[in-house]
């Protein structure tokens, strides 16, 4: 199994390192062959090769098994035409990732807002009212006078019904419900066929029970009872603040793993920013990246039919609850006081005891 590992900015390098760690501690145990490897991303490949992602990183990429990709500072880099590339758009672009998977459940010893919580939210990624998704070319906001700004919202039958898809695909292995999540009484024509098209992309898989809520209503329900859900579908921009809403109300950011995903490639990602404020602080919490690491290599496993895989993508996610249970993987943002390599030494003992 070959993995590329992209640092990325800010605590990036921190939580990489301690990724890497967990991932020596899996091989060792359960003996997946894992290659890994590592490229420049972000501000250390502007440095050294004037574009924060080269095509060369690009191409090294479609050769591995999946891409670990750490949080990159965008705010920092330059136009895109001096070379401030946003390597997590433009890997979505080039490979078709439409599909970004953010799971949110509670889970031991960590500080959540709700008392029970397991869903996954799967966020359609490629088209909706982001601007630089939406135009063959030229951006999807645009402002025709000095006081006037308007955005395009696309929505596509196809785009919607492999949203859909996707979302009863993951509902089919866990508890067979899937929520659509739209603003159709308003948002008439382009939420309608987003619903009716995510519906129909749903049928494919037989015994998912379908339901629709709207958006503003959604927000409420995940607050007051998360328990109700199991896969949520939605558009792009509902899918970016509801599974924040999620990640947050289960824990925050810092355990919130997260999968861009394609038909024939994924990307693991980790939800949140790069934190250039406590970067090289060793503070910083590798959980969501090694969560999301654990999401890849399940993904990989089932795309390549490796029950080995699948079972060491889920002994991986069981460690990190153990980990969080016993304490040795609280960093401060979970109220303890563990550093990013203690976490990472927890996560791995709890894979391979010494």
């Amino acid at each position: 199994m070959k993995l590329m590992l992209l640092a990325g900015d800010g605590i990036g390098p921190e939580i990489a390192d301690a990724t890497e760690r967990v991932l020596e501690a899996l091989e060792k145990r359960h003996n997946l062959g894992i290659e890994l490897f590592r490229q420049p991303v972000g501000l250390e490949a502007l440095k050294q090769h004037g574009v924060t992602v080269t095509d060369e990183t690009f191409a090294d990429a479609g050769a591995v098994d999946g891409v670990i990709l750490g949080p990159v500072s965008t705010v920092d880099y330059p136009p895109k035409e001096k070379g401030g590339l946003n390597p997590s758009a433009e890997f979505r672009k080039r490979f078709d990732l439409y599909a970004n998977i953010r799971p949110s459940r509670t889970r031991p010893n960590v500080p959540a807002s709700v008392k029970q919580m397991d869903l996954v939210i799967v966020r359609e990624n490629t088209e909706g009212f982001y601007a630089d998704r939406t135009m063959f070319q030229g951006s999807g906001e645009f402002m025709p006078t000095a006081d006037v700004a308007l955005a395009v919202r696309k929505i596509t039958r196809q785009g919607s019904e492999r949203i859909g898809r996707a979302g009863a695909s993951i509902a089919d292995g866990r508890r067979n419900k899937m929520t659509i999540v739209t603003k159709s009484n308003v948002l008439k024509m382009t939420d309608g066929l987003f619903r009716n098209a995510a519906q129909s992309g749903a049928r494919d898989y037989a015994g998912i029970e379908v339901e629709e809520v709207l958006v503003d209503a959604m927000a409420s329900l995940l607050v007051r009872e998360p328990e109700r859900f199991d896969v949520v579908v939605t558009s792009n921009m509902f899918g970016d603040i509801l599974s924040n809403l999620a990640a947050e109300l289960a824990g925050g950011l810092g355990v919130a793993g997260s999968l861009n995903a394609g038909d024939g490639f994924a990307i693991a990602q980790a939800s949140h920013g790069s934190a250039p404020d406590i970067a090289g602080r060793g503070t910083a919490n590798p959980v969501a990246l090694i969560l999301s690491t654990a999401m890849l290599i399940g993904w990989i496993g089932k795309r390549q039919e490796n029950e080995a895989a699948i079972l060491a993508a889920h002994a991986m996610e069981r460690a990190v609850d153990a980990a969080l249970a016993s304490g040795g993987a609280l960093t401060a943002d979970l109220g303890g006081s563990a550093s990013t390599q203690d976490a990472a030494l927890a996560i791995s003992r709890a894979i391979l005891p010494e």
